[in-house]
């Protein structure tokens, strides 16, 4: 990380402030991110029949609705014209896995709907399968992979294996 780089939501008094991009251009942008939902085994075994639906298929369908409201919850975030959100939630050994993608041609990026958009997702999970496990755990959340801009191409490096 460059320590030398200031903090863009800072004036030069110290108060905070919402970037301005009006003279930036537009360019298409895309960011990636992922979270992880530890569960039990039996909480696993009961999500994948869970009387209140599918919890994947909700938990991809709230991330969607998140990453479109990202500027209401986070309050300098600009309001964007997102191109596309796709959130992917999947089982794994110790339970869900879920990766939010999002693109759009504008003059900022959207790192923070992705990370919002797996955020989401996670606490639906959560909220979906919390009667059969208490004790999830929401971790990892990340940004992967972000393009576009006048930063250009940034990937995280790969997490060493468990």
């Amino acid at each position: 990380m460059n320590m030398g780089r200031k903090l863009s939501h800072y004036d030069s008094a110290g108060r905070v402030r919402m970037v301005d991009v009006s003279a930036k251009p537009d360019t298409l942008r895309q960011a990636v991110a992922s979270v992880r939902v530890r569960m039990s085994p039996a909480a696993r075994r009961a999500a994948r029949h869970n009387p209140k639906g599918d919890p994947l298929e909700i938990a991809r369908i709230a991330g969607l609705a998140a990453a479109k409201r990202t500027a209401e919850l986070i309050p300098l975030c600009h309001p964007l014209l997102l191109s596309q959100v796709d959130v992917q939630a999947k089982f794994c050994k110790n339970g869900v896995e879920i990766s939010a993608t999002v693109r759009s041609k504008g003059p900022t990026g959207v790192e923070m709907e992705a990370l919002t958009a797996a955020a989401v997702a996670a606490l639906t999970v959560y909220d979906m399968c919390k009667a059969a496990d208490r004790g999830m755990e929401i971790s990892e959340l990340r940004l992967l992979e972000k393009s576009g801009g006048k930063s250009g191409l940034y990937r995280a490096r790969p997490r060493p294996a468990r």
